[in-house]
């Protein structure tokens, strides 16, 4: 099945130009391993940047930030974290739907050896990537299926790429590949396909706030 809901056009560029803070530069690389369609985009992206640089000059994008970027273009679609040392890193036995693609593997062993898997509550767990980078939220999320989030806004930017399952709120249905955007326009509560578990990559520049009645009483106690 194609990708049915894609990141921005901005967001894309400034991935290609270097420009994207890394948390949403990870989001970003993970989904062009799963997306065709926009990896032909960023192609052209730099493509058109480098035409620029020769005609107008600037600065050229590091020779790290490249490399980064097309080793994980470069790497297999699916590479999915099974392996047994895999396993007794994330001191649990990785679930077979959970295909973590090349751009995402090394964040998650990472988090596996100094956390690993965190419950929140009820059919919901997360694991936090990049701990270092201050400003930003990401994790990934693993909610049971039928599971459905509390009913939240935003006090800036989500980005949400699905692995595996999928999820439904008031802005679309979401499955694998799929990236969902919200700002503090969206208020929301999505709800995990029944029948499989959904995973899904997501990083926000700013907290959640949790709505609805009980959500405001819960709000000065929780943080997300």
């Amino acid at each position: 099945m194609s990708t049915q809901h894609h990141p921005g056009d901005e967001m894309l560029w400034r991935y290609a130009s270097g420009a994207l803070p890394e948390p949403f530069a990870l989001l970003i690389a993970t989904h062009l391993t799963l997306c065709p369609s926009c990896r032909r985009t960023v192609d052209e992206y730099e493509t058109m940047g480098g035409a620029l640089l020769e005609t107008e000059g600037g600065q050229p994008v590091s020779d790290d930030l490249r490399s980064r970027v097309m080793a994980s273009l470069d790497q297999p679609i699916l590479a999915c974290v099974s392996d047994s040392s895999a396993s007794e890193v994330a001191g649990r036995e990785v679930d077979e739907t959970a295909s973590y693609p090349t751009a995402l593997r090394e964040a998650v062993e990472e988090a596996a050896h100094t956390g690993g898997w965190r419950r929140l509550g009820r059919g919901l767990e997360e694991m936090r990537l990049l701990t270092s980078q201050s400003g930003y939220v990401t994790r990934l999320m693993r909610i049971s299926g039928g599971v459905a989030l509390p009913q939240h806004t935003h006090g800036g930017q989500e980005c949400t790429l699905v692995l595996s399952g999928g999820f439904s709120d008031s802005t679309g249905h979401y499955l694998r590949g799929d990236v969902a955007v919200a700002d503090p326009s969206v208020d929301h509560s999505p709800v995990a396909d029944e029948g499989e578990d959904c995973i899904c990559l997501a990083v926000t520049d700013a907290p959640l706030r949790l709505t609805g009645r009980l959500g405001r009483l819960l709000n000065p106690f929780v943080r997300l």
